[in-house]
């Protein structure tokens, strides 16, 4: 997740307009250009001050400005280096995830491992769900895996279940991600059967899907770009949370396999979209 901004002592300009209370971007209390603001992060889930600035013709301080107003409005949420849409929870603590839906992640995990045959190839995304399918894969053979999870690498190390890559980066979280530019040029050098990518949340408009860090973002739409079938792993209580980086729309993803049935809006937009949906029992 982007790194929350601490308050600086810059104050906004006296003459501004006093800040709005409510979420309504069309008060009149906010500028046109910070109505646009919003409306961009609402679109894109995160932008940084320097995309604003260049937009806008305005000074990166100037942003800044319209991003703490906005912030403190209740229409966006502010970040070091720029602005997303505002968290429904907290974020949880990986080691909180990690006790979080056990039962419904291994089901899960071993209705994604049987779509997966022997010989596949297959790229892990991170996560604890997707930790939860590198153990399902355990009783594979002959796979050809490549993860940016250094958590899935060291579930799947030593056993024969083929060959593992690792595709380097810079290691960033508690999760053990790989992110950065040597691997997405790892990605995008491969073609695979299958990429198994985990999310945070679903957009509480169009149903995207969303997470939190744009750099890990950006390692999972490469694994999407590069694999012929994009399985998402995701149990139920994502479908109540949404996050603040967009990272596909459904017609990306082939098959979402989760514990219980999404809320019927949710549904609709797979439908629309085509994609298949798997609910995994525990039983």
């Amino acid at each position: 997740m982007p790194r929350r901004a601490a308050p600086e002592t810059e104050a906004p300009s006296s003459a501004a307009a006093p800040i709005v209370s409510g979420a309504d971007a069309a008060s009149p209390d906010v500028s046109g250009r910070q109505q646009a603001i919003v409306e961009r992060v609402r679109e894109q889930g995160y932008v940084t001050i320097e995309t604003l600035a260049r937009l806008f013709d305005v000074s990166t301080q100037t942003v800044r400005r319209d991003i703490i107003r906005l912030d403190e409005a209740g229409l966006i949420q502010r970040f070091h280096g720029g602005a997303g849409q505002r968290e429904n929870t907290a974020r949880p603590a990986y080691s909180q995830k990690r006790t979080t839906s056990t039962d419904a992640k291994r089901a899960i995990a071993e209705a994604c491992a049987r779509m997966i045959p022997d010989g596949a190839s297959v790229c892990l995304d991170v996560g604890t769900t997707v930790e939860a399918v590198a153990r399902a894969l355990l009783d594979h053979r002959s796979l050809h895996v490549v993860t940016t999870s250094v958590g899935a690498a060291a579930i799947l190390a030593g056993a024969p279940v083929g060959d593992v890559v690792v595709t380097g980066g810079l290691m960033r979280g508690a999760d053990g991600s790989l992110v950065g530019e040597q691997a997405i040029a790892t990605l995008n050098g491969l073609r695979t059967d299958f990429a198994v990518i985990g999310c945070s949340g679903f957009d509480d408009e169009d149903g995207a899907i969303m997470d939190f860090d744009p750099l890990k973002v950006a390692t999972k739409k490469a694994m999407i770009a590069r694999a012929r079938r994009t399985l998402l792993v995701a149990d139920a209580t994502k479908f109540a949370r949404s996050a603040v980086v967009r990272v596909a729309e459904f017609e990306a993803v082939s098959t979402l396999i989760t514990d219980a049935a999404p809320p019927d809006r949710l549904a609709t937009r797979m439908a629309e979209a085509g994609c298949r949906l798997v609910v995994a029992s525990g039983d």
